[in-house]
């Protein structure tokens, strides 16, 4: 079935009734021209070969997502090997990333090192990469599932694979356990034995802190995004990971709000210094426009 994109009813009504909410609230959650329409999918995109039947706010919500409380409201950062300095993203800079976003604290514990005895790894029998397997990985996690932890995630620079029949994986999680684990090894063009760009240090810290962001949304329950060209949107490979924004869309960020409970003006100005300290200027300006919009200015 071809994807028909939503047309302006049907994304209102994704966005649910916006009556009783601050003025604030309502500013945030009106579309305008600093949220593009979502791409036609091309041959191979994601959604020229999955069915996404779109997640609106009133879906949402009467889902019963997975909720941070009280008392388990710290999202966990679990390195898995090494992260030299000049082939992957500076975990601080991925804490940074995800307290930003979630406005929620972020700890990143310390390192396991890629051959720990608890899990089973591999030389890949076709490219004969090192490989951790990922089913692993997640029962680990759980195993070390801290009492104050909403989510724990595994982020590693080491290849990952979730069984002897494949090949590879980005990524794999439990959402009901709230583990998880994904790799950036395959977001380094050096990787494929390809040469790195001038721009490569920003390059590796854009992808993985999409890729952080968006696997991170998955538990809070969020679904992928077919309203706008959005943060959330499903990706097929490189290129169109690599083309999404770095934002939200007004329907996305409504859910993670409503789950997260953050201020929103809170939340964007903490995205905007994000941005500008971590060179980031382009969607730095971007969140400035945002700020400006809703506060009226």
């Amino acid at each position: 079935m071809a994807f028909h994109a939503p047309d302006h009813k049907e994304i209102m009504r994704a966005i649910g009734s916006t009556s009783g909410l601050s003025v604030t609230m309502q500013r945030t959650l009106t579309p305008n021209d600093d949220f593009d329409p979502i791409p036609v999918p091309h041959p191979g995109d994601w959604l020229s070969v999955q069915h996404e039947p779109g997640q609106g706010f009133d879906d949402y919500v009467n889902s019963r997502p997975r909720l941070p409380d009280n008392r388990r409201r710290v999202i966990y950062l679990t390195p898995l090997g090494e992260f030299p300095p000049e082939a992957g993203p500076p975990l601080g800079l991925l804490r940074e990333c995800a307290e930003a976003y979630f406005m929620m604290e972020v700890r990143v514990t310390k390192p396991v090192k890629a051959e720990h005895p608890g899990l089973t790894t591999r030389t890949n029998p076709v490219t004969g990469n090192f490989q951790i397997l990922t089913s692993d990985v997640l029962s680990f996690l759980k195993r070390r599932f801290p009492a104050d932890a909403f989510c724990v995630l595994g982020i590693t620079m080491e290849d990952l694979y979730p069984g002897e029949d494949w090949n590879f994986v980005f990524g794999q999680a439990s959402l009901d356990a709230g583990v998880g684990v994904f790799s950036f090894a395959r977001y380094d063009p050096a990787f494929f034995g390809h040469a790195r760009s001038e721009d490569f240090s920003r390059l590796i810290c854009a992808r993985s802190c999409k890729v952080l962001v968006h696997e991170t949304s998955h538990m809070f329950s969020l679904h992928h995004c077919i309203y706008f060209h959005c943060l959330m949107n499903g990706s097929n490979h490189l290129a169109e990971s690599d083309a999404r924004p770095m934002h939200l869309c007004p329907v996305c960020l409504r859910k993670l709000q409503y789950a997260a409970g953050f201020d929103v003006v809170q939340h964007y100005q903490k995205l905007f210094y994000f941005f500008r300290n971590s060179g980031f200027d382009r969607e730095a300006n971007w969140v400035s426009r945002r700020l400006d919009h809703i506060l009226g200015s």
